[in-house]
């Protein structure tokens, strides 16, 4: 399968990138994680996952952690913690629908980024899920594709404080506000800590 579709071609060819952008498939594009990515992964505190629905919309979000949240498993597989949301289930169910996803992985101390695309499965019974606290279900991706991004454009930003509400071991996260709020407390879900509040 090749690495572009006509639409990027067409772009290369308009600003005449076509000979760099093969260039950088050729030295960059690789089908497992190298002991650089391994090390890349495991000092972020988070990433973006692109999913697409089942109707072929895309969507985006945030996964945040404490460094090392992201389990590399071997070179071909990685699998990170899914954590209690708003109950939308929009990218695990995303995931369902369609496994294609994307990671995003950005350092913003160190700017650096890279992107990782593969199969993803959403697994309820993980033992893994024993290793990330307050962890619902592991979600796993089989890894299709790595390639780096030109980090110039990225900020130079350091984590000044972790969330607060991150879970981890011997703490209880504190109650998101939005949970508090009259409006949506009926309609938690039953096994949902707030609805004990």
């Amino acid at each position: 399968m090749s690495f572009y579709h006509e639409g990027q071609r067409a772009l290369q060819d308009a600003f005449d990138s076509r000979r760099i952008a093969d260039r950088l498939e050729q030295v960059t594009l690789h089908e497992r994680l190298h002991e650089g990515d391994r090390d890349f992964i495991g000092r972020c505190a988070m990433f973006f996952l692109a999913t697409v629905d089942d109707e072929g919309r895309p969507d985006v979000s945030y996964k945040g952690g404490h460094p090392g949240f992201v389990h590399v498993l071997s070179d071909e597989e990685l699998a990170f913690p899914h954590y209690d949301g708003n109950g939308m289930f929009r990218s695990m169910g995303n995931v369902l629908a369609h496994p294609e996803v994307a990671l995003l992985f950005v350092d913003f101390e160190r700017p650096d980024r890279m992107r990782v695309h593969g199969r993803a499965e959403v697994v309820l019974d993980e033992p893994l899920v024993a290793h990330w606290p307050g962890a619902q279900a592991a979600v796993r991706v089989r890894v299709d594709r790595v390639f780096p991004n030109c980090p110039r454009y990225v900020h130079r930003m350091t984590l000044q404080h972790p969330s607060p509400y991150l879970p981890r071991e011997g703490a209880t996260p504190p109650v998101p506000d939005w949970k508090q709020m009259e409006i949506f407390r009926d309609a938690l879900p039953g096994t949902d800590p707030q609805t004990d509040l």
